[in-house]
């Protein structure tokens, strides 16, 4: 008797697996490893006919090339640095992503940051805390009106465009840059293109991170494109925390050359104690301490974003346990 194939759900994810097992049914059965390194992978992965890897581990080639029978790793999100797709795809094993489950609330939040900084809302409810500086708008001089400043996106998929939109209602000129982007998305979402990342820098009031975590874009905006940045700008990061080099933002925002910053990703989850960033969020001495938000990769997350990913990387498992075409396949 052969037996039923099933779903290792690798990290993250530790609770009774409803979503999942609605979706796999009689397919397959679905395990949580609830693995907080790749390590603790070893002797319980080997056998499963799909897995889903969230974004507490990586999964590397030592991993990839024990797996005896997998026919589909699926990274529930949208970025898939922590996976070496390469090696998979010398194995054969497809990797895919969910590119459609928190495209909305990662949009809003990089709003929702965007406006607190550029509203002064953030700088002035840390100073008032602290009881520092006077119970007045004074705090947060000198701010500007937003109708008709540039919002700046740096990668233009679909949080990216969902970004802009958003963006756009406010009454900001939105400029993107994304190399990889065909002409005509510019004038189908009414937004204005920067043909270098240089040229979207030196104009903007924000600048929204949305691009993945590549060889290219790592350490992408570090010291030598923070000084290209229009003085007194705003950084806004919901992409890849590895994309900025978080010294060099710690070192902007001391200087003033950045008048504030909203980082939901950092290049390590959770930080060290001694990350230069957090140590001087911590110290009310150093800019950053009233002019950075600080968020737990939790930009993606509504009860219903989770929902949805759960599901969707549910019915990817159960396409390819079933031998169906797949979908949203990277490698």
């Amino acid at each position: 008797m052969t037996a039923q194939p099933w779903v290792a759900i690798a990290d993250f994810i530790s609770d009774d697996l409803e979503p999942e097992r609605g979706v796999l049914g009689e397919v397959a059965g679905v395990v949580a490893l609830d693995a907080t390194s790749e390590e603790q992978l070893v002797g319980r992965i080997e056998d499963a006919a799909a897995i889903v890897l969230y974004h507490a581990i990586s999964i590397t080639r030592p991993t990839i090339e024990r797996l005896k029978c997998c026919k589909l790793i699926v990274r529930a999100g949208v970025g898939y640095d922590n996976v070496d797709w390469r090696c998979a795809r010398e194995r054969g094993i497809p990797v895919a992503i969910v590119p459609d489950y928190g495209s909305e609330e990662v949009a809003d939040t990089a709003i929702a940051m965007a406006l607190a900084l550029t509203r002064g809302v953030h700088l002035q409810n840390s100073r008032l805390r602290a009881g520092r500086g006077p119970w007045n708008y004074t705090q947060a001089v000198p701010l500007t009106r937003l109708r008709g400043q540039v919002f700046g996106v740096v990668g233009l998929g679909r949080i990216g465009s969902a970004a802009a939109l958003r963006a756009k209602a406010l009454g900001m000129d939105v400029v993107f840059y994304d190399p990889y982007k065909p002409d005509g998305y510019d004038r189908a979402l009414g937004i204005r293109r920067a043909e270098t990342l240089e040229e979207l820098l030196g104009q903007s009031l924000v600048v929204s991170l949305h691009c993945p975590l590549t060889e290219e874009t790592r350490g992408m905006i570090g010291a030598a494109a923070i000084a290209r940045i229009r003085p007194g700008s705003y950084l806004v990061n919901t992409a890849r925390g590895a994309i900025v080099d978080t010294g060099a933002l710690a070192e902007a925002l001391a200087s003033g050359r950045l008048a504030g910053a909203g980082i939901d990703v950092l290049p390590q989850e959770p930080p060290a104690e001694n990350d230069p960033l957090l140590v001087a969020w911590r110290d009310p001495a150093h800019a950053a301490h009233d002019r950075l938000i600080l968020n737990p990769h939790a930009a993606f997350y509504s009860e219903e974003g989770l929902h949805d990913i759960r599901t969707k990387t549910a019915a990817a498992c159960r396409r390819a346990i079933l031998g169906q075409p797949l979908r949203n396949v990277v490698n």
